[in-house]
């Protein structure tokens, strides 16, 4: 097993050196710049910004000492439009908001979601299933930037019971639209994976032999079928957390949570190169980074995989 985790960490560095190196070099391949504007500056001025922040360099050495400044520092760099905050600063103002409802739009998902598979597979042509497949149906149609608008209409400027926008510490009434919008579609794609997977564990021969020994239902399901069923589920898992951090741009635009989404957008709006980039880090990180967490709870599920 730990030869299995090293590994996955011997791929994993140079997969994010990779991803950091073709981050930097479109940035800097697209047309304009931070500090050019429908009112242009002086060249003096310009240059002397541009020597502030080191953009007058080579392109080599701005990478060079990107790098290293982010392996030996974390440093991610000064913004270009934020004045005296640096990309670590903006980071950390935004990500805990994101990060927080986040998290809890993947327990819902993940809870619910499998819930609702596991019954319908376990009620396989009844009312239960068809209620579960008609709203994982419903749902997968319904992502983020849809759900968003459609809740703020309805609960909002209709109903009047949730408020339609803000933080404000992360009170449970400013969380429960953005959760709902940011699950719901994941929701539906975890359920319909749990069901089909159930169901075909429970054709299997082994399970089969389980019934035919006399063991009752729930101890068939829990102690043979549950574990191999969960495998698929568990693979859909890693891009569904990094699915709900990305994603959460539409969530932070339509609730105005203040999140990391924002700044995003704001940064590639504003061509904040240092903002843009640092994001699409963090980003990039947590997908190699959940996607080792998968690999090891799939070789944990499949003894199989470690081999």
């Amino acid at each position: 097993m730990f030869r299995f985790i090293l590994n996955r960490l011997i791929y994993a560095v140079p997969t994010m050196l990779v991803m950091i190196v073709a981050c930097f070099v479109l940035m800097h391949v697209a047309p304009g710049g931070p500090f050019t504007s429908e009112r242009p500056l002086p060249p003096q001025v310009l240059a002397n910004i541009e020597a502030r922040y080191g953009l007058d360099q080579p392109y080599w050495k701005q990478l060079w000492d990107y790098i290293a400044n982010i392996v030996l520092r974390f440093d991610f760099g000064p913004s270009f439009q934020y004045k005296d905050r640096d990309v670590n600063d903006v980071i950390a103002q935004g990500f805990p908001i994101t990060l927080t409802y986040g998290v809890l739009s993947f327990i819902a998902a993940t809870t619910i979601g499998i819930s609702l598979g596991l019954l319908a597979a376990l009620r396989q042509n009844t009312l239960a299933d068809y209620l579960a497949v008609g709203f994982s149906f419903v749902a997968q149609v319904l992502p983020n930037f849809v759900m968003g608008p459609i809740l703020i209409l309805i609960f909002t400027l209709h109903l009047g019971w949730l408020p339609g926008g803000g933080w404000y510490g992360g009170q449970w009434q400013y969380l429960i639209m953005p959760v709902i919008a940011l699950s719901t579609s994941y929701m539906a794609s975890i359920a319909r994976i749990t069901r089909s997977s159930m169901l075909e564990v429970l054709n299997s021969n082994f399970i089969r032999t389980a019934k035919a020994k006399g063991l009752p239902t729930h101890r068939i399901v829990v102690q043979h079928a549950l574990k191999p069923a969960m495998l698929p589920v568990v693979s859909y898992l890693s891009p569904v957390f990094v699915y709900v951090i990305t994603g959460s741009v539409f969530v932070d635009i339509y609730f105005s949570t203040g999140g990391l989404g924002q700044a995003y957008v704001n940064s590639a709006l504003n061509r904040d190169y240092s903002v843009l980039l640092g994001t699409t880090i963090l980003y990039g990180g947590l997908t190699i980074f959940f996607n080792l967490v998968t690999d090891l709870l799939y070789a944990w599920l499949d003894p199989k995989i470690r081999y």
